[in-house]
């Protein structure tokens, strides 16, 4: 699409984002398709089969509803994995809805309903809607958009709305573009909903003209920190209004991070932080990491400086620099030390402006080079593909490449990850020139395609910048420049919990008076075993196998296993083993 097609294209989705702003429909109006879906494969590939990954539960964030439902990166660690199930393939339906803008974040209140804001070219509107038809519930306009003195693409521009988050009492809590933050409770029944303003919080004194606030979160206290493009850090205190500030002097286009401990991580163009808020509120630098930097704004990104909101994992916190080629950096979350700078993609060819998945040792990034806005995508063209996985090694001294998917082109999204599938559901874009959407689901341990889902076809169906979020039975939604998107299975997948792998000790004698222990069974997931015998605990082992050759006891003992899995789930599998004589 040309220039002046695409400025048109977004006149006329601002005329109809607006007339939907203030007439919501009672019935969801599809998304214009620029070629009949009909004339595509609705699947490529096999449906796909439950192979799921245990891990442990995140800490679940008092201030934030439940993990999964809260905002655009899943839970405060801003690990982008899910323990729901998303589409299989098996009889995948289509539902969309028309609101002539990305609906980026989508929460989800405790009756089911979404919760989103759907920024349009002239402003954004919160949306409360059905998570089966996407009727629209409840509306209420936001103030429009302002000119900002960051500058930038239309499409490139989080602030005021992009990113939000819904609180532990369903309400969402939104930077807008006039410079407040505002709760607005989320009410009504099941059938019925109802938006009120029930706080609003005035920063305008405290950050300056034309900044605008990209992200608001909680911290573990349940005090708020806001965070401004140009770089200022306004913490609140929700029950005074008291305001306390500080300015990094360093631009942040991305959202932040929080854990359980009070420490706030905040990533600039230029480093990354550790803060924490004083006793009088004031934020406070624990720790600053400078990465390496290029100094150039690559095409995918939007700045000259990292693209990811850092995700917390463990002991680390994980991120890309803007080095070229661009490198996923693992720091120790207590002093910011490196533990690890992995180059991913070509020299040239690499750049990301999506967070990455994160649980354990287990990093996922894709690669967005090339876009630089819809025009990108459209007749054809798509960007550089390439998803690759990294491992934090088993010591936390250093990483590893584990695989790479060169072939699928992810133009912008926010994969997720599906613990329950042990997918990674990435929404990509191919070079056919009816202009394909697939939501494109890859097996987490092979790296490999295990099927891709037609979303819809044409700029409507570019998501530029939204996320993935799995909701219940089994639904993806997917934000769009035309609205939303919702894929779900006729028969929804199982949702059980995911069983931990069947491991089991093999013990074998070499020679008299020495055993020779090794874990057997599904050992994919595997980081580390640690074999205590009586009251003899030996180093961690690992490798195939995962063998340890020692000493035998005298008398029958029972050997256990500690088993600790590359998600940090930790087993321990016994066998009773008979003594030497």
């Amino acid at each position: 699409m040309s220039p002046s097609l695409l400025r048109a294209a977004a006149a006329a989705v601002a005329v109809l984002g607006a007339s939907a702003a203030t007439a919501a429909p009672a019935v969801a109006v599809p998304i214009p398709q620029v070629t009949p879906p009909s004339t595509l494969p609705a699947i490529v590939g096999a449906p796909g089969t439950p192979d799921g990954l245990l891990a442990p539960a995140l800490p679940q964030h008092p201030f934030q509803a439940p993990d999964g439902r809260s905002g655009i990166h899943d839970d405060a660690y801003q690990s982008d994995t899910s323990p729901l199930q998303g589409p299989l393939g098996r009889g995948t339906t289509v539902t969309s809805a028309f609101f002539g803008g990305v609906c980026a974040s989508v929460t989800f209140d405790r009756h089911g309903r979404i919760v989103t804001v759907c920024v349009t070219p002239t402003g954004p509107t919160l949306y409360v809607l059905d998570p089966h038809t996407l009727a629209t519930l409840a509306s209420m306009p936001l103030p429009p958009r302002q000119p900002t003195s960051l500058g930038g693409s239309l499409f490139q521009s989080f602030g005021g709305g992009g990113y939000f988050f819904l609180d532990e009492q369903d309400r969402a809590v939104i930077p807008t573009t006039d410079g407040h933050v505002r709760v607005i409770a989320v009410g009504g029944d099941g059938r019925r909903a109802t938006l009120t303003t029930v706080a609003d919080h005035d920063l305008t004194g405290v950050t300056a003209a034309g900044d605008p606030i990209t992200s608001v979160l909680p911290d573990w206290s349940g005090r708020l920190w806001a965070e401004t493009g140009g770089g200022t850090l306004v913490t609140i205190d929700p029950r005074t209004g008291a305001l306390h500030r500080l300015a990094l002097g360093e631009p942040t286009e991305n959202s932040f991070a929080i854990d359980e401990t009070g420490a706030v991580f905040v990533i600039s163009t230029k480093a990354l932080y550790k803060l924490r808020a004083g006793a009088d509120g004031t934020p406070e630098v624990v720790w600053r990491r400078s990465y390496a930097n290029s100094g150039v704004t690559k095409p995918g990104q939007v700045n000259a400086g990292s693209g990811t909101t850092p995700t917390v994992q463990g002991r680390w916190v994980t991120f890309t620099d803007n080095a070229d080629p661009m490198q996923v950096v693992v720091v120790r979350r207590t002093d910011g030390g490196v533990v690890c700078q992995v180059p991913v993609f070509g020299k040239g060819t690499g750049s990301t402006e999506n967070s990455l998945i994160g649980i354990g040792r287990l990093i996922v990034v894709e690669n967005n080079y090339g876009y630089d806005g819809p025009a990108a995508t459209e007749g054809g063209a798509t960007t550089v593909p390439g998803i690759v996985r990294i491992d934090i090694d088993p010591d936390g001294r250093g990483c590893h490449r584990v695989w790479a998917n060169d072939t699928l082109s992810v133009p912008t999204v926010v994969s997720k990850l599906s613990l329950a599938s042990g997918l990674v559901y990435t929404y990509t874009k191919d070079h056919a020139t009816s202009d394909p959407w697939w939501l494109s689901a890859v097996d987490v341990r092979t790296g490999r395609l295990v099927f891709q889902l037609l979303a819809g076809t044409g700029l409507g169906f570019n998501n530029n910048y939204a996320p993935v979020t799995f909701g219940h039975e089994g639904t993806a939604y997917v934000g769009t420049l035309g609205g939303l998107v919702a894929l779900r299975d006729r028969t929804p997948p199982p949702s059980a919990a995911v069983a931990p792998p069947p491991l089991r000790v093999l013990v074998t004698r070499p020679t008299p008076g020495t055993l020779r222990l090794a874990l057997a069974g599904d050992t994919r997931d595997v980081s580390s075993v640690a074999y205590r015998v009586g009251g003899t605990l030996p180093r961690s082992d690992r490798g195939p196998g995962y063998a340890r050759r020692l000493r035998a006891p005298r008398r029958a003992v029972v050997v256990q296993a500690r088993v600790r899995l590359v998600t940090g789930a930790e087993l321990t599998v016994r066998r009773r083993v008979a003594g030497h004589r």
